[in-house]
C-alpha cells in the first residue's frame, strides 16, 4: 500500500506528477486555505503533510496526525511561526522548511517597494489608468530621492544583508539594528550598527527583515513611529505582526511619516474596510516578496525533498527542529 502525502495546496503539476508512482497524493482543491476540520480529518490518514505559511498547524492538527501515521511536516516557506514546533518536537515529528532559497528574490522585491513608494509609481500609474494626466509641473509627483539617503535595516540575516548590498549600489548610508551578535565590523565599513531608536530617528527608509518572535511582535508601534522623520518611509516584507497597523494608520493620517509599503499584514488577507487601503501613500501587496517563478520552484523542490526524506525515516535536509533526532 502506498504511503500518503497530504498537501494543503496544489503546486507545479510537473513536480507533483512523478510522486504518484510511489505515493498517494491527497490534495486540497480550494483556492483558499483548508479549514482546521479538514486538516484534522486528513492529517491522521497521512504519512507526510506538506503545508503552506497560510496554514495554522496547531497542536490539535499535529496530535491528530501523530495519533496515526504522520512522520513529517514539510512547509513550503522559510518562516514557520504558523507551526507549533514545540508540539511537533514533543511528538517526535520533524518539521522542514526552505531556508536560503528566497533571499535574493525577497531583497529584490524590497527594492521594488522602496523605489515605487519613494517615487509615487503606484499612485501616478493609477491616475493614468483612470484617465487623469496631470500637466507637467515642478511639484507634480515629485517624490523622494534614494541615492545618498540613509537606509535603516531592522534584522540582519540573509535577507537584511542582501538588501544592504543593493543599498551600497545607491550610495546609501546604511544603519543596522539587530539582536544577533554583531559581525566583524571591519568587514562592513559602510554599515553602522546601532540601536533601534537611533536607526528610526536617522533613517530616510526603514525596512524590516527580522524573524517574528515574542520580542519582535509589535516591534513597530506608536512610540517607534513617533521617532521616525516626517519624510521617512516604512517597508515591511518580513511579518505583518511586527507592525501595529492601527498605530501605522494614525501616523500616516497625522503625517508623522511619509508613507509605507507592506507586503505582509496581520491578519491576512487585509480587511477591505481597512483605511490603509485608501491612502495614496501606502502600497500593499498580497505577500508576494518571494514570488518569482524560479524561487517558488526551488522552494517546491526543497519541500518535496523534506517530505520524501521524512516519510522514509531519513533525516530532513532542511529541518527546523533537529533535536527530534536526539
Amino acid at each position: 500500500m502506498k504511503k500518503t502525502i497530504l498537501l494543503s495546496r496544489a503546486f507545479f503539476p510537473d513536480l507533483l506528477e512523478p510522486l504518484k508512482s510511489d505515493y498517494s497524493l491527497h490534495v486540497w482543491k480550494g483556492i483558499n486555505p483548508p479549514g482546521k476540520k479538514w486538516l484534522c480529518e486528513n492529517v491522521g490518514k497521512s504519512d507526510a503533510f506538506i503545508c503552506m505559511l497560510t496554514d495554522k498547524v496547531d497542536a490539535d492538527i499535529i496530535e491528530a496526525g501523530k495519533s496515526n501515521n504522520l512522520k513529517v511536516i514539510s512547509q513550503m516557506a522559510v518562516g514557520f511561526d504558523n507551526i507549533d514546533i514545540e508540539c511537533a518536537t514533543k511528538n517526535h515529528i520533524p518539521v522542514g522548511n526552505t531556508p536560503g532559497v528566497l533571499t535574493e528574490t525577497t531583497a529584490d522585491f524590497t527594492w521594488v517597494l522602496l523605489m515605487a513608494l519613494a517615487r509615487q509609481v503606484v499612485v501616478s500609474h493609477n491616475e493614468v489608468h483612470q484617465g487623469v494626466w496631470r500637466p507637467w509641473g515642478p511639484e507634480v509627483f515629485a517624490g523622494a530621492d534614494i541615492f545618498g539617503k540613509t537606509l535603516g535595516i531592522i534584522g540582519y540575516g540573509r535577507i537584511g544583508k542582501a538588501v544592504a548590498q543593493r543599498a551600497a549600489g545607491f550610495g546609501m548610508r546604511i544603519l543596522v539594528a539587530t539582536r544577533d551578535p554583531l559581525p566583524n565590523k571591519e568587514k562592513f565599513s559602510e554599515i553602522r550598527f546601532t540601536s533601534l531608536n537611533s536607526l528610526l530617528k536617522e533613517s530616510d527608509f526603514v525596512t524590516l527583515h527580522a524573524n517574528l518572535n515574542p520580542t519582535s511582535r509589535g516591534l513597530i508601534g506608536s512610540t517607534q513611529l513617533n521617532l521616525m522623520k516626517p519624510t521617512a518611509f516604512l517597508i515591511n516584507t518580513a511579518r505583518g505582526a511586527m507592525v501595529d497597523s492601527d498605530a501605522l494608520c494614525t501616523a500616516l493620517k497625522e503625517k508623522r511619516i511619509a508613507g509605507a509599503a507592506l507586503d505582509v499584514f496581520d491578519p491576512e488577507p487585509i480587511q477591505s474596510s481597512n483605511p490603509l487601503l485608501k491612502m495614496p501613500n501606502v502600497i500593499i501587496t498580497p505577500h508576494i516578496a518571494s514570488a518569482s517563478l524560479a524561487t517558488r520552484r526551488k522552494m517546491a523542490l526543497m519541500t518535496i525533498e523534506n517530505a520524501i526524506a521524512g516519510i522514509n525515516d531519513k533525516r530532513l535536509p532542511y529541518c527546523v527542529n533537529p533535536e527530534v533526532y536526539g
